[in-house]
């Protein structure tokens, strides 16, 4: 079990695998590479020793020599031209009866036999096996014909041991299989090395990150592509974490706030009425205030369990058909009615044709008072709001924008993160931060989605889609 669960490092891994599968690829080539070196050797010995016979068939048969016998025209076998590097081959001049007449080693017991043998084949090139070592020879032939008339043979006799034998070849083959192996361990090493590196940064900003200290130093110079993206995208992971450990850290003092203030406002109303502190139209003014209270902390409790309930899909969404003008134009016209500030102008560009999409009425209203009251929040005295439709392939876009400050560029990426709020709503306009997340996840409970567009200082668009019918 401890050996299973032993880890080992990246470099260690790769390296010594590799260099096992190196050494063992290089074996098998080595093995192959030797008997290719072996039968090359004994294909150019052969051809050597034939070329040998011709020469020495020539020497017999030459016509330059007049006078002297052909049988007496027997070469000098002591010449260098009748040697080959490394191997001594027995070289034999034999009649046409098989007799030797002459060679360049003494006859052994036996070997007479052969010879007959061997000139009555019809290949050059025969092999035989001696009966005195058991060894396999390869002898090589060639006719000695003068005025087309046959008057003996040239044998050339070596054992297959001395023509395969090779040292000086066996030895560069080591030299170059060692080379490679040297070269492909160091090759792998460095690789593995280079790719380990960054990874091992990695994991160890990960400890940090784990232990709660997000402030980490990762280096962008990095050629691969693959590890390149993975610690960027570490390092941005990192910093969303780092946003949402703050959030969540004011989370709690948020909605401690939020909801103490309206207690607290509740509280101090009625112990004043309880007190008889304020009579009469007072009192009635001061519970007044109450119930607005009331209802604000019960608005936030409301988002809260609201939230809490599509996050885990506890929520029925009920699908209908509706006309996507007809409802924008009941939405806004309601929507303009509730609103207190008359500053704002909203503007609406609809499609001017029927086309249905499926979504929950109850759903859709919510996402958009949302979104249009983010809007006219986001705007500071006179300023107006566009809602533009139109068709985006299966879906129906409506962009919502607004005239207002815009959101920071650093808080973009959080907009849609639970509880998160900017700094220009903070401490400006009561909240939980729920309002987009919520109304997001309600998109997508009705088959649509909600992005941000854009934000600058001129303005924020926000775009909704919604599913066509069918």
């Amino acid at each position: 079990m401890l050996g299973k669960n032993k880890r080992v490092t990246l470099l260690s891994y790769w390296t010594s695998r590799y260099l096992l599968t190196l050494i063992i690829g290089l074996l098998i080539i080595s093995f192959i590479s030797a008997l290719w070196i072996r039968h090359t050797t004994l294909e150019n010995r052969l051809e050597m020793m034939e070329f040998m016979a011709e020469e020495m068939v020539n020497r017999i048969t030459d016509v330059s020599m007049p006078g002297i016998p052909p049988n007496e025209r027997v070469p000098d076998f002591a010449e260098d031209r009748f040697r080959i590097q490394n191997i001594n081959p027995s070289m034999y001049i034999v009649n046409t009866d098989g007799k030797v007449i002459s060679s360049n080693l003494p006859l052994k017991q036996g070997e007479q036999r052969i010879f007959s043998q061997l000139i009555s084949g019809k290949d050059e090139i025969e092999t035989f096996t001696s009966s005195e070592n058991n060894q396999k020879y390869y002898s090589v032939k060639k006719k000695i014909v003068i005025d087309d008339e046959l008057i003996g043979w040239i044998l050339m006799v070596e054992s297959k041991d001395k023509l395969t034998m090779v040292k000086q070849e066996y030895g560069q083959l080591a030299i170059l299989i060692v080379g490679l192996a040297l070269l492909g361990w160091w090759a792998i090493y460095f690789l593995s090395r280079r790719l380990a590196h960054p990874i091992k940064q990695v994991a160890e900003a990960a400890k940090q990150v784990q232990s709660g200290n997000y402030e980490i130093n990762l280096s962008d110079h990095i050629k691969e592509k693959e590890v390149y993206e993975l610690v960027s995208s570490f390092k941005q992971m990192a910093g969303r974490l780092e946003q949402l450990e703050k959030t969540r850290t004011e989370l709690l003092a948020g909605v401690t706030h939020e909801l103490k203030t309206p207690v607290t406002s509740i509280s101090g109303l009625l112990q004043a009425v309880n007190d008889d502190v304020v009579t009469e139209q007072e009192a009635e003014e001061f519970i007044r205030m109450a119930l607005v209270e009331t209802t604000k902390m019960k608005t936030m409790v409301g988002d809260l369990l609201a939230f809490n309930s599509f996050a885990v899909g506890a929520v029925p969404v009920e699908i209908s058909r509706l006309d996507v003008d007809n409802f924008m134009k009941d939405f806004t016209t309601q929507w303009k009615v509730i609103q207190e500030q008359s500053d704002v102008v909203v503007k609406l560009q609809l499609l001017h044709k029927k086309v249905m999409i499926s979504a929950d009425l109850v759903r859709l209203q919510q996402i958009m008072t949302n979104l249009l009251t983010n809007a006219e929040q986001a705007i500071s005295g006179i300023g107006e709001i566009t809602i533009s439709l139109s068709e985006k392939g299966q879906y129906v876009s409506v962009l919502v924008k607004d005239s207002g400050s815009g959101i920071r560029i650093g808080e973009q990426a959080f907009i849609f993160e639970r509880f998160f709020r900017g700094e220009n709503k903070k401490y400006g306009i009561r909240g939980l931060g729920l309002g987009l997340p919520l109304s997001k996840m309600m998109a997508q409970s009705i088959k649509g989605d909600l992005y941000l567009v854009e934000s600058t200082e001129k303005g924020t668009c926000f775009e909704l889609l919604l599913l066509k019918e069918g």
